[in-house]
């Protein structure tokens, strides 16, 4: 019996990885199992293993979603400041290429590791892909 109930405390422990937690450790670029080791070695590269509790992070697929999610919030951030600006000031076009174009790229490029870092962690809470500890089929 106690068997039993070790065995279901272990299974409960393997499974309980809070989502929200491992994305604010993502967001803040650290490692979402411990939130002390760097999560990107390079701009956007994964750390391939956790430097300080060797959690393998070679697993990722983030792909597309997080320059989607970074264009969907940079875009709503500029056209509603560009939409204000149009409703009370009159620039000429020079002015808008001066301001926006810089803004767009400068909030795409703070907010991509980020986004980024917020993906990784979901997707080792969720234990999507490699992170489920399974060997994966191809």
């Amino acid at each position: 019996m106690s068997v039993d109930v070790h065995a279901e405390q272990e299974a409960k422990k393997l499974n309980d990885r809070s989502v929200k937690q491992a994305i604010f450790k993502g967001i803040k670029c650290r490692c979402p199992s411990c939130g002390e080791g760097k999560l990107f070695n390079e701009w956007l590269k994964v750390t391939p293993v956790c430097s300080n509790c060797g959690e393998e992070l070679f697993h990722e697929r983030a792909q597309d979603f997080p320059p989607y999610i970074t264009i969907s919030i940079v875009g709503h951030i500029v056209v509603t400041l560009l939409m204000i600006v149009e409703a009370n000031f009159e620039w000429s076009m020079n002015t808008h290429l001066a301001v926006w174009i810089p803004l767009g790229f400068g909030l795409a490029l703070a907010m991509m590791q980020p986004i980024k870092g917020g993906v990784v962690g979901m997707q080792w809470a969720l234990r999507m892909f490699g992170f489920s500890g399974e060997p994966q089929s191809d």
